[in-house]
């Protein structure tokens, strides 16, 4: 048998995403959802209109938009703060493209979007979290599959 890599590194977005979403309407106010993500001990929040997800709002959002330019949180809507467009991906993506996506646009939130539906979210530390798994999802498979030697060496110097 030969060492499929490929078996351990196919995830899709769905595999790592959460779907316990908190979500806060446009005209909100920001002190109002900093209160909510701190709340929830969360970082962001997907704004939502009409059912529909039109933008994120991040920490980083409230610093930059909010802190730095001296704005009264309680006065400055969440709409007025936001990030949008809003870039999303598929639950059927695979996690290498998710990544890719979220360094080309310089984010670290990414909402997962089917059928124009809000279903999920992924973040880099969701990503994170699946590392110690795939690294012994590795170990298993070089101990079911013959790994030629070279290949095996470099695995066993960065997992090991």
């Amino acid at each position: 048998m030969q060492f499929v890599f490929e078996d351990c590194c196919m995830l899709k977005v769905k595999d790592v995403m959460v779907t316990d979403l908190i979500t806060i309407k446009p005209d909100i106010s920001v002190r109002k959802a900093v209160k909510v993500m701190n709340d929830f001990e969360i970082g962001c929040l997907i704004v939502v209109e009409d059912g529909e997800a039109v933008g994120i709002v991040t920490e980083r959002d409230i610093l930059k938009r909010v802190v730095v330019e001296g704005r009264n949180p309680e006065k400055t809507l969440v709409k007025d703060v936001m990030s949008k467009p809003l870039i999303v991906t598929s639950p059927e993506t695979s996690l290498e493209e998710a990544i890719e996506s979220m360094f080309k646009h310089k984010i670290k939130k990414l909402p997962v979007v089917e059928g124009g539906k809000l279903v999920g979210l992924v973040t880099f530390t969701d990503i994170a979290r699946i590392q110690p798994v795939m690294v012994k999802t590795i170990r298993q498979l070089m101990g079911k599959y013959e790994v030629p030697r070279r290949i095996s060496k470099v695995i066993r110097y960065y997992i090991a």
